[in-house]
């Protein structure tokens, strides 16, 4: 049976490449989603080119077009949600539950920036001088270049496209090269919804050819990215150099304080769920669980427990709570950070193992070392992947100084029942968002998502705060 090709969208065109890219399923390794074209330094030039020209007059656009186009596309992404989470979850891996919840995220993204259009606002000012009156505006910055990664395949490219186009910006998006499928059904999308040639481009392929030329092209304004640490710091270093505009979000290693006086079933399903759920390719998953000694035995036999009842499996299996890992590369490096772990004295205490289902795939099981402590690399560097370590401490002053620990600082966590402190760990957390309470991953769309340290750099996502990125202010003085 003859497979679907996949093109790029450039200037308002379908354009197809000589070369071609096989998405895989990593639930079922002989299921082909489909092949995709693999995009060139010259198709992606064309479609800087083709977002340049289209910016004149885009960005004075009316903004109830660009209400209607947004809104439409949003619609669009809920009214077909259960369709597009089969396809998230088909080529991520994502169970087909998280992968649905994912798609309506999406699709909330694009209401809510549809909303933003008619909501833009600016100052009128006072002048210190006489007969002087000022006005502060906001206006887009240009061409925006969106680099996008895996773990999220429709949810990050919507909160990274959805407020460029909303504040009038034109778009070359660049996805993962593991996850086109996503990609390419939300370029469909807004492109039947009305977006003019050369508002909104994709460009499918690698990051070393497409998302190399992105970076530094002169007529890209600015350069969106969501990735590795390392990446994220090289994109950074050329952007700046050229003066222009970076937004970076990369790494975690978010830790969950579980103190003495904790719910200890509230405990336990908040480590599980912020540190499992998504097969732990979250890059605000807990991987450090930071534990005082007068729960810690209990708190890890609660969750081993839990553990060893989570389903892993086939992604569109509806019993199934954890996916495979989402390649074989990355089953080898989470596997390489398992042995690791046994190699540098800390203990297993549950998983760690690849398992064998009804279709081939990346299986593994969630897997849990305790008598880890900070200076072990299990405790230290981001793994991407479904495991986590417990370090014991001695009480809550201990366990803020080693949830600190860290040059990561996305996301953070404490379960306690204490007011005293709960309040304290909200101020003195070193990271861009703290849960109490609650699991580190996960997180609304309406609400800025940053972090600090190597987690982030630059102005933050979501919500109004993104302004602060696709736009430039403008001061005007007005002599009456």
């Amino acid at each position: 049976m003859m497979q679907c090709q996949y093109k790029h969208l450039i200037n308002g065109q379908w354009e197809s490449s000589e070369t071609l890219g096989a998405n895989i399923n990593p639930s079922d390794l002989d299921d082909l989603v489909g092949n995709y074209a693999q995009g060139d330094q010259q198709q992606t030039i064309n479609a800087i080119e083709a977002a340049k020209t289209a910016f004149q007059s885009w960005s004075c656009s009316p903004i109830q077009q660009r209400f209607d186009m947004l809104d439409a596309v949003g619609s669009e992404i809920l009214a077909r949600k259960d369709e597009l989470a089969k396809l998230l979850a088909r080529e991520e891996g994502k169970a087909l539950s998280d992968a649905l919840g994912e798609v309506i995220r999406a699709g909330q993204i694009f209401k809510f920036f549809a909303g933003e259009c008619v909501r833009q606002t600016g100052d009128k000012l006072a002048s210190t001088r006489q007969g002087m009156e000022v006005e502060v505006t906001r206006e887009p910055v240009g061409v925006v270049g969106l680099i996008t990664p895996w773990n999220f395949p429709i949810a990050i490219p919507a909160w990274k496209i959805a407020p460029a186009l909303a504040y009038g910006n034109t778009v070359v998006f660049k996805p993962a090269e593991l996850v086109p499928a996503s990609a390419w059904a939300l370029a469909d999308i807004i492109h039947r919804a009305g977006a003019p040639a050369g508002v909104f481009n994709l460009v499918l392929g690698k990051g070393s050819i497409v998302g190399e030329t992105l970076v530094n092209h002169l007529d890209v304004a600015a350069i969106s990215f969501t990735g590795s640490e390392g990446t994220g710091r090289n994109i950074a270093s050329k952007v700046v150099a050229r003066m222009g505009k970076v937004q970076l979000e990369m790494g975690g290693k978010n830790p969950l304080v579980v103190l003495d006086d904790a719910d200890l079933e509230v405990a336990a399903e908040v480590a599980v769920n912020g540190a499992f759920y998504a097969t732990g390719q979250r890059c605000t998953a807990s991987s450090r669980f930071i534990v005082t000694k007068g729960i810690h035995d209990r708190f890890v036999a609660a969750v081993v427990n839990k553990m060893g009842k989570l389903e892993v499996g086939h992604a569109l299996d509806t019993n199934t709570k954890i996916g495979p890992v989402v390649d074989k590369k990355q089953l080898d490096n989470v596997c390489q950070y398992i042995r690791v772990g046994k190699d540098e004295g800390a203990k297993l205490a549950f998983g760690g193992e690849i398992l064998q289902r009804k279709t081939k795939g990346f299986f593994l099981q969630p897997t849990l070392f305790t008598q880890a402590n900070s200076s072990m690399r299990i405790a230290k560097e981001e793994i991407f992947g479904p495991v986590a370590c417990v370090i014991k401490v001695a009480d809550y002053e201990e366990a803020l100084a080693v949830a600190n620990d860290t040059v990561f600082g996305l996301s953070s966590g404490i379960v306690t029942t204490s007011l005293k402190y709960a309040n304290h760990f909200k101020r003195h957390a070193h990271s861009g968002m703290v849960m109490v309470n609650a699991p580190t991953a996960g997180v609304d769309y309406h609400v800025p998502f940053g972090g600090r340290n190597g987690s982030s750099y630059g102005s933050r996502e979501q919500g109004r705060y993104a302004a602060e990125f696709y736009t430039t202010v403008k001061t005007v003085y007005i002599a009456s």
